[in-house]
This record gives structure tokens, sequence and C-alpha cells, in this order.
């Protein structure tokens, strides 16, 4: 009997979180922020093991990420994944819409791939076209303000003006078969940027095709959450057949200064139940109410006193997997025939004293118990298990 896995686990992400030098609104300071930032990251609790490094229509943010973690830094950190944030052309209450691309990061060329797709979003403007790239963007800045000469300037300029067209985002997306497969839409559910802000009548059926477009809705409010679950307003049928669906609601700390890194307000925090994988995300997206959930704890099954965290097998040479962590929300033990399904049912059973004086004693081609069918393979083995209150 070999156990491989523990099964799915909540794990805290962080889905909206702006680096030293992101292109807008930088307030993380002048002189090499850079330690201080991922000092405070490393020493959170509870610990981020998943972040989407954001940045403004670039990934400029998540490649110094990656060069950082290949330094050393982050070592609690499993998972990232760019972010790249665009401002829709649809006004919001104070702003614009803003759109999130996420983007996975399984692929080798993810980085190439996902500028190929930026840069087919265009921005018409002084009698030109300007790509969705670094160089366009700079472009832009100088042409808007004639009176910025350093790139840096001219590309933070130039991202102020870059506004992107809804149905060409959508158009572009669904014509790539790469951008279908590795990138998720989160979109902003906030007033002041975010879908609520888009109040107008005359709006309505626009908000209603941004969200449907969206896979994830970034708020922390539990009114939305469940809204999006078909737990408030309107059902699960209705969700499909308005906006394809069930949505996953997340939570960011939007981070642009050191205070306040992986620290939203009232510590709303992102939980994502799934091996620390992009794919888990994708996997929210099918089941929200099971997989995502915000708040300063992730959600319980049950209390720790009554779900078992532990099982050990002592004097059991037959036993590949002696010691045997458990999921608190198992609910099923998968495996091939013959793998040990049933043997660890009956050690879990019998550690709980669940099985009876008769299935002990009776003939092995009798009993129910699945050990004492066994008994003469098991000899002296004796189990233990750890309740999760203790």
């Amino acid at each position: 009997m070999q156990v491989i896995s523990r099964g799915s686990e909540w794990h805290r992400w962080e889905p909206h979180i702006h680096a030293p030098g992101t292109v807008l609104n930088n307030q993380f300071g002048a002189d090499d922020p850079w330690n201080s930032y991922l000092t405070t990251l490393e020493g959170l609790t509870p610990q981020i093991e998943a972040i989407a490094v954001t940045d403004y229509y670039v990934t400029d943010s998540y490649e110094a990420f990656l060069k950082h973690k290949a330094a050393g830094r982050l070592p609690g950190v499993s998972l990232l994944f760019p972010n790249i944030e665009l401002r829709l052309d649809i006004a919001a209450k104070t702003g614009f819409v803003n759109v999130h691309l996420l983007v996975s990061p399984e692929d080798p060329d993810h980085l190439s791939e996902v500028k190929r797709i930026l840069k087919r979003l265009q921005f018409q403007a002084f009698n030109d076209r300007f790509d969705c790239t670094r160089e366009e963007l700079i472009k832009l800045g100088k042409r808007a303000d004639s009176n910025i000469t350093d790139d840096g300037a001219a590309l933070r300029h130039g991202a102020t003006q870059f506004k992107v067209n809804f149905d060409q985002l959508r158009r572009v997306i669904s014509e790539s078969e790469w951008a279908m497969k590795n990138i998720l839409i989160a979109v902003a559910g906030s007033t002041g940027d975010g879908t609520s802000g888009v109040r107008q009548a005359a709006d309505a059926t626009v908000r209603q095709e941004i969200e449907k477009f969206a896979h994830i809705i970034f708020t922390s409010s539990a009114a939305q959450r469940d809204f999006w679950i078909g737990q408030r307003g309107i059902g699960i049928e209705e969700l499909r057949s308005r906006y394809n669906g069930c949505k996953p609601c997340l939570h960011g700390s939007d981070s642009h200064e050191q205070k306040t890194v992986g620290q939203p307000v009232d510590n709303r925090f992102s939980w994502v139940k799934g091996a620390l994988e992009f794919d888990a995300l994708r996997q929210a997206c099918i089941d929200p109410e099971g997989r995502a959930y915000v708040g300063e704890q992730p959600p319980r099954s049950a209390m720790p006193s009554q779900v078992i965290s532990h099982v050990r097998i002592d004097d059991a040479d037959w036993a590949t997997s002696p010691s045997i962590p458990l999921n608190p929300g198992l609910v099923a033990i998968i495996g091939a025939r013959g793998s040990g399904k049933t043997a660890l049912a009956d050690i879990i059973a019998a550690g709980c004293d669940a099985i009876t004086p008769f299935g002990w004693s009776a003939d092995e081609n009798i009993s129910p118990s699945f050990l004492a069918r066994a008994r003469r393979l098991i000899g002296d083995a004796k189990t233990t298990l750890t309740w999760g209150g203790v």
C-alpha cells in the first residue's frame, strides 16, 4: 500500500500585487526597494505560496521576479505567473474598467507568446496606430507629450493614454488557440475601476458582456461572491445563460507601496484549493464555491476535533507509506485495483475502534473486515490516529 498524495488543500494566493518599478503609481521608492519588498513577502503570515505578478501592459515586473526567485529569494513561493493589467475604453465611476490577463507559466515560451498576443492590441491616436508593446507605448508617450524625452517617463505616460477596445480584446483572445488555453481573464468588480461602476442603463449590456467574457471576478465582497456562485439574486442556471456560468471571486493587496505588500484591507486573503499549479485556478473556474474563497482563514469543512489529520501504521513491513497525512476535506480514496484502498479505510476504522468483535473474530471468508481476511499477512501491525484538535 502506497499513498501518493494527501489530496487538495487550501493555499494562500496573491492574485493582484504590483512590484517595485511597476509602470504606474510606483510608490516603492527609488533606492533599490526590492530587498525590503521580498523580505516582507517572505515573512507574511499566513504564507503566500502563489503570486500573480502584476504590471500594466508589460511583463517587466514578472521578469524581475523570476530573476530574484532564481537567485534564491521567495523559497516558500511555489508558483509565479504574470498578471497583465489593461484598461478598457469603457468608463467606470472614477476611471476605466480594469481587466487582467492571468497567464499560465506552464509553457516555457509563455513570455514570448503572451507578448505576441499583446502586440495584436492596438490603439489609434495622432493619425497613427500604436501596438501594445513596450516600444510602442514609449512612442505613444512621447507623441502625447513632446516634452518627454526619457523612455521610462514616456512608458508611464503612454500607459495612461493606451486604452484597449473590449471587442478587439475579445476577438484577439478568441482567435488564438494559445491564448484560449493559457490565459484566464479577470475583471475588477469594484465601483471605481470595475464593472460595478458601469451603471448607466444604456451600458447594462456592455457590463454583462464584460462579465460574461471574464473567468474570474476580483472582489472581496461577500455579497458579490454569493451572487457569482448562484446564491444571491439569480441562480446557477441563469448565471450559465447570462454570464457563461459561475465565477470565482479573488482579491489581492494591489500593493503599490511597501506598507501594503501582501496585506489587503481587513485581511481579505485569497485562498485557492488545489495543487500549487496554474491548473488549480482553472479548476476554481469550474468549481468556484468549492475551490476559491476570500477571508482571513480558508473555509473549514468540520471542527478540527472531528477530523483525522494523520494515520501511522507501526510494525508493518508491507506498508510502503506507514505515515499518512489526511486532508480535512477528504471524501474519497482513489487508486487502482489492489493498491490498498480498502486496507486504508479498514485501518482507519480499526484506529477508531469501529470494527466489531465479530468482525475481528469471524472466519476470514465471511468477515466484513478486510483486515480480518488478511490477518495472516498483517502480523502485529498497529495503527495510531492523530485528530485535528490534538
